[in-house]
């Protein structure tokens, strides 16, 4: 017989993964499950605390939570993979590729371009995968401005 303890936590994993599935989609709950066999408590946390606690406040729309997540994880570096479930997420709730990008361009002044770099290279592999290449506003967009 569970207790109720047990059934909070249980709801609010639940509520979590909803909020989660909302803005990350597939590839959010792949990592909450992806954690079921070496850390369940890890993929509880994500799903409860970071997505049902954090994410669902209403102080910041999503998508302003998806611009400062992505110069976040731009700045630690190293967070390639978190970065690829994030550009994702930041598409799912209304960030254009070039709003991305751009945010991505503007990270390299406060952390580095190796950074700004590594974290494009990975908006460029989900753009691909997505179809959203080449990116409307550059010199390789479509929309780009022609120089006469």
């Amino acid at each position: 017989m569970s207790n109720a303890n047990d059934t909070i936590k249980q709801e609010r994993f639940e509520y979590g993964m909803k909020v989660l599935s909302r803005i990350d989609g597939e590839v959010g709950e792949r990592v909450v499950d992806s954690l079921a066999d070496i850390s369940p408590e890890l993929g509880h946390q994500v799903a409860a605390w970071a997505f049902g606690d954090m994410y669902a406040r209403p102080e910041l729309a999503p998508r302003d939570r998806q611009l400062v997540t992505l110069g976040i994880l731009t700045a630690l570096g190293g967070c390639e993979p978190q970065l690829e479930v994030h550009i994702n997420a930041a598409l799912n709730v209304g960030l254009t590729p070039t709003e991305i990008t751009e945010a991505l361009l503007h990270a390299a002044v406060y952390c580095g371009i190796p950074k700004s770099l590594n974290a494009t290279f990975v908006a460029k592999k989900v753009f691909g995968e997505r179809g959203l290449l080449p990116v409307p506003g550059t010199d390789a967009g479509t929309d780009a401005p022609q120089n006469s």
